[in-house]
């Protein structure tokens, strides 16, 4: 038998009795082959340990196989940000589940005015693009566009809404489960507090935190509604500036899980009892947030599902040509945990 690296189509057609093109052509996926025909060429490669060039076959087809991630690579925290990371492992299993490679790349501009996304694209190394939504800029989006090119916004973006495809979780119904959750909890002045108030994850949040106090009869208090970077000492500040109101909160959502901690430090060291005398709950399911005192009732939200939906879209706008553009909203979820259990229930 030959080595396998001197194995060629043309054995493989010997062997199983048929033209090199028939072999070709069952490589390829390129017209109808019998199944019995297809199966004999597949027990010739099997025999012969024949496995096809796929870089060839990719370039012949016109496909790289591998689609692309932007990140700002400027921003050392991407890595560390424990939701992105789910995201980015669901994409890869449904890119490797459909026989797509991930490359991972910077999607700021370079000197010359061109990006390494377009040199990818332009070079025909990637067949589409998952592109976060702080990144999908106008410019960049419009480039997509004219070179009519298969992306998808992992996030809600500010532009091309209706023009694109994207996935996000569903913020305002996030805003609204937590609101509910106090309220059946017995709280009635219940605080927002936010750590990115421009991004539009939180601006749809505060939404659905207003939407569901107007809902419920409540009034929307205004000075309990407060902003922060996202850092622990900004959250232990913020909850200490919020208690200064006359009419003093007994519950706080907080944005994430950072200004959460934050707060709770603040409840302990002003001797508030959390949850008898104050409720705290928070966006993400951060790893530690079931260990805290007293252990974090969160929103959950499902990133890699997230990153799974994005692939999954992509792959079919890849595919097919005439896929429509898709906006996807992933549920959201309320853990309940001790810190907003101001009746003492069994949990």
């Amino acid at each position: 038998m030959k080595n396998k690296s001197t194995v060629t189509i043309k054995d493989v057609a010997k062997r199983a009795g048929v033209a090199a093109s028939t072999v070709s052509r069952v490589i390829n996926n390129k017209s109808l082959i019998s199944e019995e025909t297809r199966e004999k060429i597949m027990e010739a490669m099997r025999e012969l340990n024949y496995f096809p060039n796929s870089l060839a076959r990719n370039f012949a087809n016109g496909n790289a196989c591998a689609i692309a991630l932007a990140i700002d690579a400027n921003d050392n925290t991407t890595f560390s940000n424990v939701f992105f990371n789910k995201s980015v492992f669901g994409i890869e299993t449904v890119a490797q589940n459909n026989g797509y490679n991930i490359l991972i790349t910077n999607g700021k501009e370079e000197k010359g005015g061109v990006s390494s996304i377009e040199k990818l694209i332009l070079e025909r190394k990637i067949d589409g693009l998952i592109l976060p939504s702080v990144m999908a800029k106008r410019k960049l989006i419009k480039k997509l566009f004219e070179l009519d090119f298969p992306f998808v916004i992992l996030g809600e973006p500010e532009n091309f809404k209706l023009e694109s495809s994207w996935v996000d979780i569903n913020n305002i119904q996030g805003g609204e489960l937590a609101v509910n959750h106090l309220i059946q909890k017995g709280y009635k002045r219940i605080a927002f507090l936010s750590s990115n108030p421009k991004a539009i994850f939180s601006q749809n949040r505060l939404a659905g935190y207003k939407q569901a106090l107007t809902f419920a009869g409540f009034d929307v208090n205004e000075k309990y509604i407060a902003s922060c970077e996202e850092t622990l000492p900004a959250g232990y500040n913020l909850l200490k500036e919020v208690f200064k109101t006359s009419s003093l909160p007994d519950a706080v959502i907080c944005s994430d899980n950072i200004t959460a901690f934050g707060v709770l430090r603040a409840a302990s060291e002003m001797g508030i009892s959390v949850p008898r005398e104050l409720g705290v709950l928070s966006f993400d399911n951060y790893p530690i947030a079931e260990y805290t005192n007293p252990p974090l009732t969160v929103v959950d939200v499902d990133t890699y599902s997230l990153g799974e939906q994005a692939a999954s879209i992509l792959i079919r706008k890849i595919e097919r040509e005439k896929e429509v553009n898709q906006q996807t909203l992933i549920s959201t979820r309320i853990i309940s945990r001790e810190s907003t259990n101001l009746k003492g229930e069994l949990l």
